[in-house]
């Protein structure tokens, strides 16, 4: 595995070509592909050439692919990307070093808050402040994350929903949105094809779209959304990290109690002192 080479990918994946974008998406979603397929095996895999490959790796400032592979041996012999141990019942454990860890999810923090825009972030919130409604939609995975920003959002305004929560209603949703709604997507990893389906709806209806995703969803994001929020989602590739998004999401919500002042803290304050009556009464 080669944890350079995946934040090299997340870093520069804008600015490569379509064809060397399937090839980063077929490695950012093994890494440790590196060390095991050959250069001729990895074109085969993404559908692309080798001469597309060849470009791909000079694109991210290698030599070659000899370069990627020594570097992949040289990350794993420096620090095992994962230990092993086996347990009363026979079970292997994974596991990792709680540094190692903490590392990454930093690096992953600080990019993404030094490349956001505060103006950005700004415009995000006002859209938010001026929707009749605002609507959380994440697919599969996703679907928590929608759960959660709905449950942060929903303390600080009115009129806030997230898309399909309960299953089956997803037409029944879309069909409530309307101008000036905001449809905050989160995508994080791959994405069914229904997202295109979802988001060319939306965009006939006049809703804003706010899309918070990781590098691999950038162009489906610049196609479809009004506003983009990028997020490093950099791992070591067998367990996806939610620290940013999570933390992402957290921040809009305080630059949205930012930007609507008294009125936030109203609503909390409502809702705080409704609950302690229902406890009272309950």
């Amino acid at each position: 595995m080669s944890t350079r080479l995946s934040l090299r990918i997340q870093e520069r994946i804008s600015r490569l070509t379509r064809s060397e974008q399937k090839l980063a998406k077929v490695i950012l979603a093994s890494p440790t592909i590196i060390e095991t397929h050959s250069a001729t095996e990895l074109a085969a895999l993404a559908n692309v050439s080798k001469a597309t490959t060849a470009r791909f790796f000079r694109a991210l400032g290698y030599a070659d692919f000899e370069e990627v592979k020594v570097q992949a041996r040289e990350e794993r012999d420096r620090t095992q990307p994962y230990s092993y141990s086996v347990s009363p019942n026979g079970n292997p454990v994974l596991g990792r070093k709680i540094s190692e860890h903490l590392e990454l999810e930093l690096v992953n923090l600080n990019r993404t808050f030094e490349e956001m825009d505060p103006d950005a972030l700004r415009q995000a919130s006002r859209m938010i402040a001026d929707a009749p409604r605002v609507w959380f939609l994440g697919l599969d995975s996703n679907i928590w994350f929608a759960r959660y920003a709905r449950a942060v959002f929903l303390r600080l305004r009115h009129n806030v929903n997230a898309v399909n929560v309960s299953e089956g209603t997803l037409a029944e949703d879309l069909a409530m949105m309307g101008p000036r709604d905001v449809l905050i997507v989160m995508a994080q990893g791959p994405q069914s094809k229904d997202l295109n389906l979802i988001l060319s709806h939306a965009r006939t209806t006049r809703v804003n779209i706010i899309m918070i995703t990781d590098h691999t969803n950038l162009a489906q994001a610049k196609r479809f959304a009004d506003m983009v929020l990028r997020c490093h989602i950099a791992n070591y590739g067998l367990i996806e990290t939610h620290t940013t998004m999570v933390s992402l999401l957290r921040l809009l919500a305080v630059s949205y109690v930012g930007h609507v002042g008294e009125a936030a803290v109203r609503r909390a304050g409502l809702i705080d002192d409704i609950n302690e009556e229902l406890e009272r009464f309950g």
